[in-house]
């Protein structure tokens, strides 16, 4: 998760995006209506925080009931989940996106820490023993690719973010250097990876219904309504036409 839905509208966002931004926005801070006691960085803080004590509790839990809770993988997940969790925690508190400091209803705030909850079901399964782990390729090297691509994704996720926030410090406008010089939106592009791993080391459909979902509907409207907000900029042109989406080269 990296831009939020409150982003501005511009007028050049297809009709789909801005009703699915209005959509997001209800459920994430306005549902129930009523008063907004938690900032949305807050419940997304206590997913993030909560990643390593829930799995190393889920290993404790399932171990004498089935050898998947002590198996390479668990412990592999949580060692990648975990860890991911902790990063974007230090990486809050020093530098915070202003996009999650909005204030969330109470309903709101239970229904987004339900929704951020389903991230942890890749794990939950592994664990559990409630999935096969019949990997295309040998075990070591299906691990050897979750690995790397979770490892390079934190990396770019992190890169983008940081050089977000210090630029706009300084500089508010178009980013088009750094992170930002072939790919419009590389903090998707290694939040993508990172979870994108996590669902391939567990290696079942429910994980990555659950990305289909959050990529489909939170992050391409997000990346839709970031490229119409960001369109105003007189050297938008030259600078989309000259960059990809997301994945250099492809797409």
């Amino acid at each position: 998760m990296n831009e939020s839905v409150l982003s501005p509208t511009g007028s050049s966002a297809p009709a789909w995006a801005r009703t699915m931004r209005r959509f997001n926005q209800w459920i994430m801070f306005d549902l129930g209506g009523g008063p907004r006691p938690f900032k949305l960085a807050w419940i997304i803080n206590l997913q993030k925080a909560g990643s390593f004590p829930y799995f190393a509790i889920l290993i404790w839990f399932h171990s004498d009931s089935t050898p998947a809770a002590t198996s390479t993988a668990a412990w592999l997940y949580l060692a990648l989940h975990g860890s991911y969790g902790l990063v974007w925690l230090g990486k809050d508190l020093l530098f915070p996106d202003a996009s999650w400091q909005g204030r969330a209803t109470i309903a709101s705030s239970l229904v987004g820490g339900l929704g951020l909850a389903a991230y942890w079901l890749a794990g939950w399964l592994i664990i559990s023993g409630r999935t096969s782990l019949d990997y295309p390729l040998p075990d070591p090297a299906w691990f050897c690719l979750c690995v790397t691509m979770c490892l390079l994704g934190c990396a770019i996720m992190i890169a983008a973010d940081v050089q977000k926030y210090c630029t706009l410090k300084s500089h508010p406008g178009l980013i088009t250097t750094g992170m930002f010089r072939y790919v419009r939106h590389p903090n998707y592009l290694g939040e993508m990876m990172i979870y994108g791993a996590l669902a391939l080391l567990a290696w079942h459909w429910l994980p990555l219904l659950v990305l289909a979902y959050f990529w489909g509907c939170l992050f391409s409207t997000n990346m839709v309504m970031k490229e119409a907000s960001l369109s105003r900029y007189p050297e938008w042109a030259e600078y989309k036409k000259r960059t990809w989406w997301i994945v250099p080269g492809v797409f």
